[in-house]
């Protein structure tokens, strides 16, 4: 094996069944971040997104040869992981988990980043104003993502915050790639009228 493939995701693994701590903290720090803003996105709890994302490489390390490469990449295998569990809760449960408050444990890409006020992408001019939309947007992108069904929600936790490819996605969720198209494109929609009902509405100044 080369030193460039000792590295990648499979050669980790492989490293890591051979007893290498050290190739198991590498994967570890490498798919850490992404599976807990999943889990955090998913149940809105960053205190059941922390256990899910343990539980996550938990399983990994007692029972790794669960994954196979021949149906996936190993980060999809872990999304998956991540899915299953996230459910579990919501059946053990048997409620909805509350947003975590505004900032907490959120990635710096959460949500609704690079999105201005009126719903568009941001054009980069810098102003002030805009950035302030954009913060304030930030919040509302997230509560609508949050009330989304879960198959929706999970579609654009992937594709979106997560930049996924279809395929990827498709792997994570175990599904075929028609079904994250569909759902994502629905999704989509969803968040748009969510978006727009909650824009706030500007109040007519004296005289107009």
């Amino acid at each position: 094996m080369t030193k460039a493939l000792e590295f990648t995701d499979d050669g980790l693994l492989r490293r890591m069944m051979a007893g290498d701590e050290e190739a198991f903290t590498l994967l570890y720090r490498r798919r850490h971040p992404a599976i807990y803003r999943f889990a955090l996105h998913m149940s809105g709890n960053a205190a059941v997104a922390e256990d899910v994302t343990q539980e996550v490489f938990m399983t990994l390390i007692r029972d790794a040869t669960r994954f196979d490469p021949a149906r996936g990449t190993l980060g999809g295998y872990l999304f998956g992981v991540a899915r299953n569990l996230v459910r579990r809760r919501w059946e053990q449960e048997r409620n909805s988990f509350p947003l975590p408050p505004e900032g907490e444990h959120l990635p710096p890409h959460g949500a609704g980043a690079g999105v201005s006020g009126d719903g568009r992408s941001r054009n980069g001019s810098g102003h002030a104003e805009d950035e302030f939309a954009s913060f304030e947007t930030v919040g509302r992108v997230r509560q609508a993502v949050a009330t989304l069904p879960a198959n929706y929600r999970e579609v654009v936790v992937l594709c979106e915050f997560e930049e996924m490819s279809y395929e990827e996605a498709a792997d994570a969720l175990d599904c075929p790639i028609g079904t994250v198209r569909s759902r994502l494109h629905r999704a989509r929609a969803l968040l748009v009228e969510k978006l727009r009902e909650s824009r706030p509405v500007r109040r007519a100044a004296v005289g107009e």
